[in-house]
């Protein structure tokens, strides 16, 4: 054995080794642990070199040779290794994850918040957040039923209580006995409670007019989320040309792309029709999917209705096209109806997927429903039709991996499909409390239309549905520039201005997509009616300053 490895295994070599994590630990000043131990000194010798110490010189040579971090010396004289996982050595695909919704823009928010607590002047009182579709942080009423229920659920001592209803008290005790041990604390079956997903299938078939839908085909999730990327993971597969490609709306929700980023799929852009409300056009995915081919294997088409962050409704026959499509060019078709309740335009009527495709299910070999995020609470549902069987038991697989979806968010979403009933305790107050959330939303979405269309240089389609506007902007050159000159994007750039200058906090448009040359932003119509008013008074009179600033 050569001099230079018998170094290594000197017998002082060893005893550095063997005590530098205990040092380190100790911390460098040289304290002892309580009682005067005396192992724990720090080394008081001086760095070694690479000429006083061959082994060392050697075994850090030899852990680069393997491709281990290289050895630091800290200023103690302590030799310490680089970070394991670094940003150069982490997932890259992690790295091309972006969520535009809590983006940069979200984080500087917080930061001004922060500021103004600590008494720092800003132009503004006040920081609103219309970045995220988020009711109750906006300030929109529970449904009382729903807390009473989750409530009885959560401490069952309440069920002898009087001042809780009967028919609340009911479900509660329905709910528990569908719990393991009589508790909301329990986990439940990796598809969800039973009693849940057979009230879901019977919500689906009274909003379908009838159409059969079976429990077995029922999914709960950890809010609406979870179900598209469980379907994603389920879809991806192949290198190259034979990589996995999903056709998504442009705009889309982020999720999309993201997901997508995280699993290395393929994404297939597809445009809606602006100049038609956010309409989508058959001849449009066939020119994404045509296009798509030559590069990947397109598998899935993504539908949002009504979308996020347009807020148009699809129609019956564009959804009948749709579907037509789907089977003809062998898709897997995802219809995301998260807010398939908050319909707003008057005479229109929300045409699921479900019910229109009846008629076609024969050919379309699969179908995704996913429908009510429930926020806070992260519960929803997927309905999975004509999926093969053997795929179906790993889909089951998949999901047990993670046990289960929250309880309290199936509590909630059993709720939400089977509310009260007439002659039930609680229903004239639901039917109260919903019909005055939904009309309060229809309101604001029509002011939201109305207000933006009002400053020359901003033009707002309508809002037809779920809880968003997605305003186009016109963003002068000399904006423009500068914005390219700093390195961002125009819209991100006018939105932060409009943040440092009114406290009003936006999603830009590029973060969800948009045609070459367009800017827009996303805001949410959700904040109350007074401060909704507010909120689109300032963004007229910023625009209208940005524009003369920038002209």
């Amino acid at each position: 054995m050569s001099a230079a490895r018998m170094q290594v295994l000197s017998s002082r070599n060893v005893r550095l080794l063997s005590r530098g994590r205990n040092e380190v630990f100790a911390g460098r000043s040289g304290a002892q642990r309580p009682g005067g131990d005396p192992r724990t000194r720090s080394l008081t010798c001086p760095p070694l070199s690479s000429s006083s110490s061959p082994g060392r010189a050697l075994s850090s040579l030899s852990a680069t040779r393997r491709g281990l971090p290289k050895e630091k010396m800290s200023e103690n004289g302590i030799m310490s290794r680089a970070k394991v996982l670094t940003i150069d050595t982490m997932n890259p695909t992690v790295k091309k994850v972006e969520y535009a919704v809590r983006g940069p823009i979200v984080q500087r928010a917080v930061e001004l918040e922060r500021e103004l607590s600590e008494g720092m002047k800003k132009p503004f009182a006040e920081v609103i957040k219309a970045n995220i579709g988020d009711a109750h942080a906006m300030g929109q009423q529970p449904i009382t039923f729903f807390r009473q229920v989750l409530a009885l659920c959560s401490y069952p001592e309440l069920l002898s209580d009087s001042t809780f209803p009967e028919d609340a008290k009911s479900r509660a005790c329905r709910i528990l006995q569908s719990c393991g041990g009589n508790s909301m604390g329990s986990y439940s079956a990796s598809q969800g409670i039973d009693s849940v997903r057979q009230d879901v299938a019977r919500y689906i078939e009274r909003r379908d007019g009838g159409v059969a839908c079976d429990p077995d085909n029922i999914y709960l999730t950890t809010g609406a989320s979870d179900g598209i990327v469980t379907m994603l993971k389920l879809l991806v597969c192949g290198e190259g040309t034979t990589r996995t490609g999903v056709m998504i709306p442009i705009p889309q929700y982020p999720l999309y792309s993201a997901a997508l980023a995280e699993l290395g799929a393929v994404q297939i852009n597809y445009f809606l029709n602006e100049e038609k409300c956010w309409s989508l056009d058959i001849t449009e995915l066939q020119r994404a999917v045509n296009e798509a081919r030559q590069y990947c294997n397109p598998r899935a088409l993504c539908i949002i209705n009504p979308g996020n962050p347009t807020g148009q409704v699809q129609s019956r026959q564009c959804i009948e096209d749709v579907i037509r499509f789907a089977a003809k060019e062998r898709l897997f078709l995802m219809a995301d109806e998260v807010y398939q309740d908050n319909v707003y335009a008057e005479g229109l009527e929300l045409a699921s997927f479900h019910s229109t495709s009846k008629c076609y299910m024969g050919d379309l070999r699969f179908s995704l429903s996913l429908c009510f995020v429930l926020c806070g609470f992260r519960g929803g549902y997927m309905e999975i039709i004509n999926m093969d069987d053997e795929v179906k038991d790993q889909l089951t697989k998949l999901l047990s991996v993670r046990l289960c979806p929250p309880v309290p968010g199936q509590a909630l979403m059993d709720l939400v499909v089977n509310p009260p009933q007439p002659g039930e305790p609680s229903y004239g107050s639901f039917i109260k409390e919903r019909t005055a959330t939904l009309s309060a939303l229809a309101e604001k979405a029509k002011l939201t239309e109305q207000v933006l269309n009002t400053v020359q240089g901003i033009s707002c389609n309508p809002v037809q549905g779920a809880m968003y506007s997605f305003p186009r902007i016109t963003i002068p050159e000399k904006a423009v520039k500068e914005a390219t000159e700093t390195g961002q994007q125009p819209d991100m750039f006018y939105c932060m201005k409009m943040l440092e200058e009114t406290g009003i906090c936006l999603v830009p448009g590029s973060g969800f997509g948009q045609k070459d040359g367009t800017y827009h932003f996303r805001m949410t119509i959700l904040p109350p009616t007074d401060k909704l008013k507010i909120l689109l008074n300032k963004v007229k009179e910023f625009h209208q300053r940005f524009t003369q600033q920038y002209s």
